[in-house]
């Protein structure tokens, strides 16, 4: 796909991972709708985009709500006109063990709010995203690109029930999707991304943090515009449909 003036939706646009794919499809002359529930972080994300040269859209917007992704996707079309890219990159970590126990004792359990919440982000999401950005590409007529951002920790994390369930989840989902809108015109893949320099790592406390990064065997944590560049790449190269590309340092839990 050439990106030049294609319009490229992404969720959770307003910081991180969803920024940094903002900017590099920018960089590709690709006008850019930006999603989030966090409207004011989504306003740099536009500035930065603008910044390149293309048109940006703002749109705050809860991937949970079906009656708002509709309408979402319907003011993408009235807006900028196309639709030709969607980068369900939106996610949430709930993390808790499944029982925390000791010598028989029962101290906590990951309760049904963390495991639903997780799992209406994560996974009903990308659901919802992905159907209602379907059907606008095919409307139109053109094809198109879904792209999913997965995680290692689909292969099972230990604290993480319901980010891991989610995250298996949508790279399932991605093969199906494939196969169901190629006759289309239409692509999936995934990307499964390792221990990013993010938000959420960047909290740790510094001791948890080089055990992470001691665990990877490139000894490092990955940059979101690695995890940007794998998607461009992606869009870029018409013969790349139906594979999860893990992009994680070489470690495998």
């Amino acid at each position: 796909m050439e990106l030049g003036k294609k319009v490229v939706v992404i969720t959770g646009a307003a910081r991180g991972l969803g920024r940094a794919m903002a900017l590099a499809f920018a960089g590709r002359d690709a006008d850019i709708a930006a999603l989030d529930r966090d409207g004011d972080a989504l306003a740099q994300t536009i500035r930065e985009c603008e910044a390149k040269g293309v048109r940006a859209k703002s749109y705050v917007v809860d991937v949970t709500s079906e009656s708002q992704v509709v309408r979402t996707f319907d003011a993408v079309i009235a807006d900028l006109g196309r639709f030709d890219v969607l980068v369900n990159n939106a996610g949430i970590t709930r993390d808790a063990l499944l029982v925390k126990a000791q010598d028989g004792a029962i101290h906590a359990k990951m309760t049904l709010a963390q495991w639903q919440a997780v799992i209406d982000v994560n996974l009903t999401g990308v659901f919802l995203c992905g159907r209602e950005g379907a059907e606008r590409m095919i409307q139109r007529g053109h094809g198109g690109l879904i792209v999913n951002i997965s995680s290692i920790s689909r292969e099972g994390n230990p604290g993480q029930t319901n980010y891991s369930a989610a995250k298996a989840g949508v790279a399932a989902m991605t093969v199906v999707w494939a196969k169901e809108l190629a006759r289309h015109g239409i692509r999936a893949a995934a990307i499964a991304p390792g221990f990013c320099s993010t938000e959420i790592l960047a909290a740790m406390k510094p001791e948890m943090l080089a055990r992470v990064k001691s665990a990877v065997p490139l000894h490092r944590l990955g940059e979101p515009a690695e995890i940007a560049e794998t998607a461009v790449f992606i869009a870029e190269n018409d013969f790349v449909t139906g594979r999860v590309f893990e992009v994680d340092g070489g470690l495998r839990l």
